[in-house]
């Protein structure tokens, strides 16, 4: 597809692409600049910049246009429907491959974006590209819904250890009242009412003050929105005493606690902020996973949650647009790294290319599936019992990531549900028997 694309008969006019500067370069197939033009204009305003390209190439004799640019942000793809509404293809440049042929120019690090624009279209020329994915709105919109998803995880996490690192210096004790405090909601809902009437003081004598009775009362009517209705006392009066006690309460250093716990109290509105958003996210990923056809097909891998395959699919988009299981993978970054020359064996690894958010996706969702996949397990218990080439457990892990990533893709691409004899390698797949009574005949 790409050859058909890139033939010895287009030029390719190559963009580098920034905010206000936009400098494009059009050479053939043999690198020779024929034209270059800088523009002052955004990326969505470079329709008369394209159809100048069109121009001068079609004056220089050529029958076809590439246009080719960085997947820079989301400006590539205001690129690629100007270049499709002018009726050319775009391609795109790997940043990393921009780099590395940059610095093997001269050797030096020097770089500018006229260089940069024809750094990229002689790497189109050596076919050094590829073929964008265009998405449908249905896709584009899991995609758009993963990263806002991937986002919110990360601001729990961070308010999660910014309430625990704080803690620890400023009341210890409080940690001690639940054995899992941030998973705990009677222990969130109970350190919210008593950081609320403690407010900028710091002074937990005010608990004490205020009676048990009254905190219960206060909890109670705080449970609600942090998503319960039922309450663990023993959590919550554990609260209560660790600053009911002068002696838990004094636990500390004293001068940072009215700041710190002020401060506390700013990350358990972020935490349950981002937890009440990415509750409405993952909703309304599964609901694009309901338009597109696909959420009884990958929920039919045991251990495989319909959120987690939406925070999958959000990062790989479309599975059939990769030619193989194989495929996908690498573009995660999962395949194994070969690490050998001559007599020498190194240690294999995996790649690491492709996209980390699709690794941490794959990565997460490998945790539930040991537990509940019995094809994975097994590969798994395989994988760290053998005698020869032994694996560690993370290792294993990350290779059983990788099983499911191809999993996934063979239920999506063939509309199968997920079938443990076919998984394990006992019954053929329909389609791979039919292609091979289609070759034997």
């Amino acid at each position: 597809r790409l050859r058909a694309v890139v033939t010895r008969h287009s030029a390719v006019l190559a963009f580098d692409l920034a905010a206000d500067k936009q400098v494009c370069a059009l050479t053939d197939q043999d690198s020779r600049v024929l034209a270059r033009r800088t523009v002052s204009a955004k990326a969505w305003q470079l329709r008369e910049a394209v159809e100048w390209g069109l121009t001068q190439a079609a004056a220089a004799g050529f029958s076809s246009v590439v246009v080719a640019c960085e997947p820079t942000g989301h400006r590539w793809r205001v690129l690629d429907q100007i270049a499709a509404e002018a009726g050319a293809r775009l391609v795109c440049v790997q940043p990393l491959l921009v780099h590395r042929a940059r610095e093997s120019e001269d050797f030096t690090r020097n770089k500018s974006d006229e260089t940069d624009a024809m750094i990229i279209a002689r790497l189109v020329t050596e076919l050094r590209c590829y073929l964008p994915e265009r998405a449908d709105p249905a896709w584009a919109r899991l995609r758009h819904l993963g990263a806002r998803r991937a986002a919110l995880v990360t601001d729990a996490t961070a308010a999660r250890q910014q309430i625990t690192d704080l803690l620890e210096c400023a009341w210890p004790a409080a940690l001690e009242a639940a054995g899992e405090p941030m998973k705990s909601k009677s222990w969130l809902a109970a350190m919210t009412v008593l950081l609320d009437r403690v407010g900028t003081s710091g002074d937990l004598s005010l608990i004490r003050r205020w009676g048990w009775n009254r905190f219960a009362a206060a909890v109670r009517r705080e449970l609600p929105r942090h998503g319960a209705t039922r309450w663990y006392s023993k959590i919550v009066r554990a609260v209560f005493d660790a600053a009911a006690d002068p002696a838990r309460a004094a636990a500390g250093v004293t001068s940072q606690r009215a700041g710190a716990l002020e401060r506390t109290r700013f990350a358990l509105a972020d935490l349950a902020h981002a937890r009440a958003e990415t509750a409405v996210v993952e909703a309304r990923m599964v609901e694009v996973l309901d338009e597109l056809g696909l959420t009884t097909l990958v929920t039919s891998i045991p251990g495989l949650s319909a959120v987690g395959a939406a925070a999958i699919l959000a990062e790989t988009g479309d599975p059939a647009r990769f030619s193989s299981a194989r495929a996908l993978v690498k573009h995660a970054g999962l395949c194994p790294r070969d690490n050998a020359s001559g007599s020498y064996q190194g240690k294999t690894g995996i790649s690491g290319r492709g996209r980390p958010q699709l690794r941490l996706a794959a990565w997460r969702a490998v945790w539930a599936a040991l537990r509940n996949n019995p094809v994975l397990a097994a590969r798994h218990a395989h994988l760290t019992g053998r005698a020869d080439n032994k694996l560690t457990d993370a290792q294993a892990r990350v290779a059983v990531a990788g099983s499911l990533l191809r999993q996934l893709h063979a239920v999506i691409t063939t509309g199968t549900a997920w079938d443990p004899a076919i998984a394990c390698g006992l019954k053929p797949h329909p389609r791979a028997s039919a292609k091979g009574a289609a070759a034997a005949a």
